[in-house]
């Protein structure tokens, strides 16, 4: 089992060089940063890890190829991989309908246009000429005009034809959950499995050695995936209705209402379905759970915990040493 961690850049570049330090000093494998043109530039953060780390994978979480041309992102993290001497993992998806909308951008096609994109920015990271005529992609005569090396590209996947897509072509592949029947659907999907396939659960993490802190601080995070997921996800939990009225919750907090009334809508039951949240017994009872499901990689997303730093050194003593110390 392999241990993440994702920070968003909506702090100061320096505030993640230290968590990630940290993180690197604790034994994770791999350190993600968010893509989202609202918050710092990630390949701009990526560059500043490339350099302030040494030994933890680099990866952006995710790149989409509706907001950057696949010839940019490639060239993008190429330069990271060179500068961190071969530790950039690409993550790349279809990215979100309603921010894409923000920008004036058409969410046409993503199956297709994250197919294309990775087999460009495959052609050009082999050092070759790139002609491609594709549905959304058109390249004439693109080659990258310097040394790469290869790197690991991870399709973030929620849906079963873009899991699907995912055993298809990627190295990995990124789930956003965090309970192990939402793995059980997702293998379904999966074709075969190449050797080394690395099925990385990007979860929603709170760990605390106060438990009601740990899950008081995952409650926000919750109520956004909670009024994000599908219904076919919540009624797998039994939990459409109550859906209802954290959406309603979060509608009336933005028009100036109540955060805590956020919170209240939050039940235990979705914590536990939409987060991995708890003290550091709880978080390792739930990873052994992912394991057996067939998870390989689990990264921690926000909120992480009430502190970061503290959370992340927590991590670090209680919960990896579990699953690094077993063969």
């Amino acid at each position: 089992m392999k241990f993440g961690v994702e920070f968003v850049p909506n702090v100061k570049p320096y505030e993640i060089e230290y968590l990630s330090s940290i993180a690197e000093d604790f034994g994770f494998d791999s350190v993600w940063i968010t893509d989202h043109y609202n918050n710092r530039n990630a390949y701009s953060i990526l560059s500043i890890l490339s350099i302030k780390t040494m030994k933890v994978s680099l990866g952006v979480g995710v790149a989409n190829p509706y907001t950057i041309h696949p010839a940019v992102i490639a060239s993008a993290m190429a330069t990271i991989n060179e500068m961190s001497g071969g530790r950039a993992i690409l993550g790349i998806a279809a990215g979100d309908k309603m921010t894409l909308q923000r920008l004036g951008i058409g969410w046409d096609k993503p199956l297709t246009r994250v197919k294309e994109a990775v087999e460009i920015i495959r052609g050009l990271i082999s050092g070759n000429i790139v002609n491609y005529s594709g549905k959304t992609f058109e390249v004439k005569n693109a080659k990258l005009d310097y040394g790469i090396e290869k790197f690991p590209i991870y399709i973030g996947a929620q849906g079963p034809k873009m899991l699907n897509l995912a055993s298809e072509i990627g190295d990995g592949v990124l789930i956003n959950a965090s309970h192990p029947l939402d793995f059980k659907e997702a293998f379904k999907c999966f074709g075969e499995l190449k050797k080394g396939f690395d099925v990385v659960a990007y979860t929603s993490m709170s760990i605390d050695k106060d438990r009601e802190k740990a899950r008081e601080e995952a409650k926000i995070v919750v109520s956004f995936i909670v009024s994000g997921s599908p219904d076919v996800v919540l009624e797998r939990y039994g939990l459409k209705e109550e859906a209802e009225k954290v959406r309603k919750a979060l509608n009336d907090a933005f028009s100036g209402g109540s955060w805590a009334d956020v919170k209240k809508a939050v039940s235990d039951e979705m914590i536990d379905a939409f987060s991995i949240s708890g003290t550091p017994e709880e978080v390792v009872e739930r990873i052994e759970e992912l394991k057996k499901v067939g998870v390989t990689h689990v990264v921690a997303g926000s909120p992480i915990g009430v502190d970061k730093a503290k959370a992340i050194k927590l991590l670090g003593k209680k919960v990896i040493p579990v699953f690094k110390d077993k063969v």
